[in-house]
């Protein structure tokens, strides 16, 4: 998250093109480049198409089991497909598998099966999610409606109607033959000069000069230019052979299949949609033999399970396949007791077999996909599941052979975790918990893993009562108790039970109290990066987009773009000196960004842990901070986007002159070690000025009535600066830079990041709901909040290009809520607040 400048403020300005040749890493020449696959299931077999579809025919896919069913994770697969995600990137990986296997067979049998999905609720907290879930379809471009109880029971006959509440019917999703998929695609890729090459155990990775070169198996050594490691729940081991951590755990999950049902015939069955009864972590599917129809079910309602990697067994070694363990019929039982419920003809029948299969679950639920900043030309694929294999695939290898995956891959990449993430104790904590939750209803502000990092502010924010939540590992308060009495008074409308998850009315009073007073931001979690050296600001200009050739003391706004002209992150640069640059930035991905095309005479340094910010902020802060140093802190002598080295009381400081929130104030950063000292200087100064600690629910609503963007969730990578709104940190006259050629015109766009009111001044959305306008589905939310300022709630959201005061509505658990494209920024469109 970096500081977005208004159009028409001091930011902008233009000066002289400098440009820098820079060091990178040249992309492989795609007739020679030499690829290896460790792993040969799903996801292996699906890149090895998608690369040789791409011409790049030097591919070779080593399997340490037989082929075509070496024994991994997609050799036992149960095979479901459900795009709807609330993850719009997971959801388009879906899409991409759905149609791929569409087209896949084998011996005349198709690979995939298209008898749609259906989800049941048993409770109303599921029933509701479901409504949520119809939205988030409509969002992505799923077709899905919401059944009766009484549909859901003409689906599926065996379903006891008076114990469902209603259903969710995706008729576009089914069933994939993950195997056959796989001997398909293999075939396919091995007609466009692919090899697949079956028991080679990978025993080593070589490199040299931080580079992959090669890999070393029990039956020989392979030269590789690149590496990708999609051996599944085998990643750690195969990372541990490169030097390159892989946060993966696996994990065994429960599969049984039912004796033969009389009540269901062949034919029938054959048509029944996948079902899921996620109120008590179930799923459930048909298989046909030669006796008849069996069901099949899935539970992730047992005890974790977890796997040593390093402990599986060889495929020869293994009692069926190294995947496939030992059922564990106590841990199904309770599960069975369920699934009668649900269907009562089951209690007809019995489990007649059973296993425990290995999955691979990681931290956050989410793949790790991309290269590895710690060994070049080392990618990972792993944690992917058969849904989202082949979307997948095409991302990596568009990645790998364009330099881009062509879709929002962020919250993918293996470099989204910082260091204390990848620590096994957290691996494994994280991991267990993301297969409990797998089935869970989960708010999006639902907090990961607690407590990890802290600011200094720390004990401080205790006294005060904040409620943390958490960000990159980070605490971070969302409100204070403390400041609970300012509620009283205020015409606060009450909201639903979703959005009032993780809410407090004390955020209104936060809000208020900074808009008219004082308040104090712990900001620390703000990514910051040091640039120095002879060629530093040659290499920035090369590296974003914005005029950074200013005297030492400017801050500028500006963007990483990638060679498409999509935006991969936005920072905020201040020149501290003619060789010295301190960045705020997003994730580790923007550093390592730009350590890889630093050239020699640059050096790219993470501070962010040594270091600590508090934002003093609002129409009183200079009358907090000035008569705390000796320096002049007046509009005149320390103005908008500038930067000054001082003093605040014995504190030194590295003040900036900047507001996420609207408000006149200053980014004021420290060492850790004296991060306290500054925070109780200014505590103590601010009394006199009724001074407040506000925290993240505040900061959200008013950042989004000033129209600042937040990058991961409002632009990406998929995104131009002009379809942001961000034209204003673009300088094409100042010289080359990444993504210069690829933007366009300025006017030249067909989709916006839209800002939208909302009519009722009750009604609340969270994000990723769909916008429709004339009735039909036309784009999604990507930030809202309420804005306690302007009194209703505001929201952003990709939309075709529509004028102010077009109508739309968006769709919010299954209400069309009534809602106004409004001119932005709706908050001081003159800058009066920031300019005092």
């Amino acid at each position: 998250m970096s500081h977005t400048a208004p159009p028409g403020s001091a930011a902008q300005q233009e000066g002289e093109a400098v440009s820098q040749e820079v060091r990178t890493t040249p992309a492989p020449d795609p007739g020679h480049a030499r690829v290896v696959v460790i792993g040969a299931g799903i996801v292996g077999c699906a890149l090895a198409d998608e690369l040789t579809a791409r011409g790049w025919s030097h591919v070779t896919v080593l399997e340490q089991g037989p082929l075509p069913a070496p024994g991994g994770s997609t050799s036992h697969a149960p095979g479901l497909v459900f795009q709807t995600n609330a993850s719009r990137t997971m959801t388009r990986f879906a899409a991409y598998t759905v149609g791929t296997f569409r087209e896949l067979a084998v011996a005349g049998e198709p690979c995939f099966r298209p008898v749609g999905g259906l989800e049941v609720a048993t409770t109303p907290e599921r029933w509701a999610d479901l409504h949520r879930k119809v939205g988030l379809a409509a969002s992505w471009g799923v077709r899905g409606e919401l059944l009766t109880a009484r549909q859901c029971a003409a689906l599926w006959p065996l379903l006891a109607e008076d114990k469902v509440l209603g259903g969710f019917h995706t008729p576009d999703d089914g069933l994939a033959d993950a195997a056959g998929a796989s001997r398909a695609l293999q075939a396919r890729a091995e007609a466009r000069g692919a090899r697949f090459l079956a028991r080679h155990t990978v025993t080593g990775i070589e490199r040299a000069d931080g580079r992959v070169t090669a890999v070393v198996t029990d039956r020989g050594t392979f030269p590789a230019d690149l590496v990708v490691s999609a051996a599944g729940f085998w990643g750690p081991v195969i990372g541990r052979l490169a030097g390159v951590a892989v946060p993966l755990l696996p994990l065994a999950h429960q599969y049984a299949t039912t004796s033969v049902l009389p009540a269901l015939d062949a034919r029938s069955a054959a048509a029944l949609p996948i079902l899921r009864h996620q109120d008590r972590d179930l799923y459930f599917r048909t298989h046909r033999d030669a006796d008849g129809v069996r069901l099949g079910i899935g539970s992730y309602a047992h005890r974790p399970l977890p796997v040593d990697p390093f402990t599986v067994p060889a495929y020869d070694d293994a009692p069926v396949m190294p995947s496939s363990l030992a059922f564990t019929p106590d841990d199904f039982a309770p599960s069975w007791a369920d699934a009668v419920a649900l269907l009562p003809g089951l209690d007809r029948g019995a489990v007649a077999d059973g296993f425990n299969g290995v999955f691979s679950f990681t931290p956050d639920g989410m793949p790790l996909l991309g290269e590895s900043p710690r060994l070049r030309g080392f990618w990972l694929a792993e944690a992917v599941w058969v849904t989202h294999s082949a979307g997948v695939a095409r991302a990596l290898a568009q990645w790998m052979t364009d330099g881009r995956p062509g879709i929002d891959v962020h919250a993918c990449d293996i470099r989204r975790f910082e260091d204390v993430q990848l620590t096994p104790g957290y691996v494994e904590e994280r991991a267990a918990r993301s297969f409990v939750e797998v089935y869970d209803v989960v708010h999006p502000l639902q907090p990961i893993h607690r407590p990890l990092r802290t600011s200094p502010f720390h004990p401080r924010q205790q006294e005060l009562g904040a409620y943390f939540l958490e960000g990159g590992g980070w605490e971070r308060p969302h409100w204070y108790e403390a400041n609970a009495p300012l509620v009283d008074g205020l015409d606060i409308p009450v909201r639903d039970a979703w959005s009032a998850r993780y809410w407090s009315p004390i955020a209104a009073a936060e809000a208020k109290a900074t808009r008219e007073r004082v308040a104090l931001y712990d900001m620390t979690p703000l990514r910051r990066l040091e640039v120095t050296g002879t060629g530093a600001l040659a290499f920035l200009q090369r590296m974003t987009t914005n005029q950074l050739d200013r005297k030492p003391g400017s801050v500028t706004y500006t963007l990483l773009l990638d060679e498409a002209g999509g935006i991969r992150s936005d920072l905020t640069v201040a020149r501290l000196a003619p060789d010295r640059f301190r960045i705020g930035a997003n994730s580790p991905a923007d550093l390592d960004w730009l350590r890889e095309h630093a050239p020699d005479s640059v050096t790219v340094r993470d501070i962010t842990s040594g270091t600590c910010c508090v934002g003093v902020w609002g129409p009183l802060a200079r009358a907090l901070v000035q008569p705390l140093t000796r320096d002049d802190f007046s509009h005149t002598a320390f103005g908008y986007f500038r930067a000054k080295e001082s003093v605040i009381g014995h504190v030194p400081v590295t003040a900036l002159r900047l507001s996420y929130v609207g408000e006149l104030g200053w980014e004021l950063y420290t060492s850790a070690d004296l991060g306290l000292r500054l925070w109780d200087t200014l505590w103590e100064a601010g009394r006199r000025l009724d001074v407040i600690a506000a925290g993240r629910s505040a900061f959200e609503s008013l950042r989004l009535e000033k129209g600042y963007r937040a990058w991961g969730r409002d632009m990406t990578a998929e995104h131009t600066p002009y379809e942001a709104g961000l034209g204003f940190a673009v300088r094409p006259g100042k010289g080359e830079f990444i993504g210069r050629d690829a933007l366009g015109e300025p006017g030249a766009v067909r989709r916006r990041l839209t800002c939208l009111t909302l009519d009722s001044r009750s009604a609340v959305v969270l994000g990723s709901e769909p916008v429709l306008v004339d009735g039909a589905p036309a784009g999604y939310v990507t930030s809202a909040a309420y804005g306690y300022t302007i009194g209703r709630c505001v929201a952003y959201a990709w939309l075709p290009v529509l004028t102010p005061g077009t109508p739309v509505h968006i769709e919010y658990f299954g209400e069309k809520v009534a809602a106004t494209v409004a001119e932005e920024p709706l908050f001081d469109p003159r800058m009066a607040h920031l300019m005092r």
